[in-house]
């Protein structure tokens, strides 16, 4: 598939920059959704049969990004599912900052609660940044695992996996991924748990999501939340059997096959297009989103090199101008999140200049309020 192609399916108004929080739908996922909606609503004879091959096929398309065996990954509804899966499934210390997504901490520490078996260990960042030095200067023995954002959703700092994987040896890593999974090229093998919705940057929808498991965890995690989908039978009557080996073990019911559909058909798009092409394009609509920022003189406090960012630019005005930018891109049709003193925009790989128009516009309102 040629960029244009992928490019293509990216169907929503001008202004739009904040895939962080949602991405509108992929044509190939709304096309997906739509067929198979169709045929539900009919149901014709032996039609509802392909209800029954989307875990299998998003599994399959996993596999293919990831470079994991299908067997070790298990379609979830949300990243969070997978985190809590992740985190009551562990024993011991786990290291992570208390300046994560919510989900990340407040999994760890309801795992805690509950079961006493998971001791959180609060990580001390570099102005939010979790890097590979402040894990080495935190890093206690009784440490066993370490829960870090691929990219974090306030900063939008990309983490170095490669450098974290070196300082921590073989304690456990586990990524939340949801912010960079479909546009960062990241080394997934180094990762022990790799969990991500499909919401954002793979723009298949809510409901949609996969925990990615190494060899090492798929064998250690215990499934404390395994329901009858989650055994070796497909068919369990009369008995409880125990969970399954492997990710399988981790299904609490059957996944939603639309969903899955709708997920496995991004994920076949982002193959076929090439996941470092799209990142390519995102790193040079964020240079471009920086640049209109500097000339208007909008303080960037993300990270300026490619190494350090995925697609998120924060611009951090004067508390006082917060309310004003905000306000501005608003006025101009911008759609960006506003988050305590910040304002987050987030770029992919299709960037129009008519939505660059948007936000000058807006800009230039904003430089010329916050003059007065």
């Amino acid at each position: 598939m040629s960029m244009d192609d992928y490019l293509a399916g990216f169907t929503e108004e001008p202004g739009y920059l904040d895939y962080a929080r949602v991405g509108p739908l992929s044509r190939v996922a709304a096309e997906e959704t739509l067929a198979l909606t169709q045929v539900l609503e009919r149901a014709r004879h032996s039609s509802v049969d392909v209800f029954g091959e989307q875990d299998a096929r998003l599994r399959a398309a996993a596999s293919a990004l990831t470079g994991t065996p299908d067997e070790r990954i298990v379609a979830i509804p949300n990243t969070t599912t997978g985190l809590m899966h992740a985190m009551f499934g562990l024993t011991g210390t786990v290291l992570l900052s208390p300046h994560e997504f919510p989900s990340v901490p407040i999994a760890a520490v309801r795992a805690q609660e509950a079961l006493h078996s998971v001791q959180p260990a609060w990580l001390e960042t570099d102005h939010g940044k979790v890097t590979p030095g402040s894990i080495k200067r935190q890093l206690e023995a009784n440490v066993a695992a370490v829960a870090v954002s691929l990219v974090d959703s306030r900063t939008g700092y990309l983490c170095d996996l490669e450098g974290i994987r070196q300082v921590i040896g073989d304690r456990m890593l586990i990524v939340d991924a949801i912010q960079g999974f479909g546009v960062v090229d990241a080394p997934w093998e180094l990762a022990d748990v790799v969990v991500t919705g499909g919401q954002k940057w793979c723009r298949a929808g809510w409901g949609t999501g996969v925990m990615v498991l190494s060899e090492r965890a798929a064998e250690q995690l215990t499934p404390v939340f395994s329901g009858f989908t989650g055994t070796a039978d497909d068919e369990v009557w009369d008995e409880v059997p125990p969970p399954a080996a492997g990710a399988r073990a981790f299904r609490v019911s059957n996944p939603d096959p639309i969903a899955a559909a709708r997920f496995a058909a991004s994920l076949e798009e982002l193959a076929e297009v090439g996941v470092p092409a799209v990142n390519a394009r995102v790193a040079e609509n964020v240079s471009r989103v920086i640049d209109l920022a500097d000339e208007f003189a909008v303080p960037v406090a993300s990270s300026r090199d490619e190494r350090e960012r995925a697609g998120i630019v924060v611009l951090e005005p004067e508390p006082e101008h917060v309310t004003v930018l905000s306000a501005s891109l608003h006025n101009h049709g911008v759609t960006a999140t506003t988050r305590l003193s910040t304002v987050r925009l987030s770029v992919h790989a299709a960037l129009e200049d008519h939505t660059l128009e948007m936000l000058r516009g807006a800009l230039v309102s904003f430089s010329t309020a916050a003059t007065y």
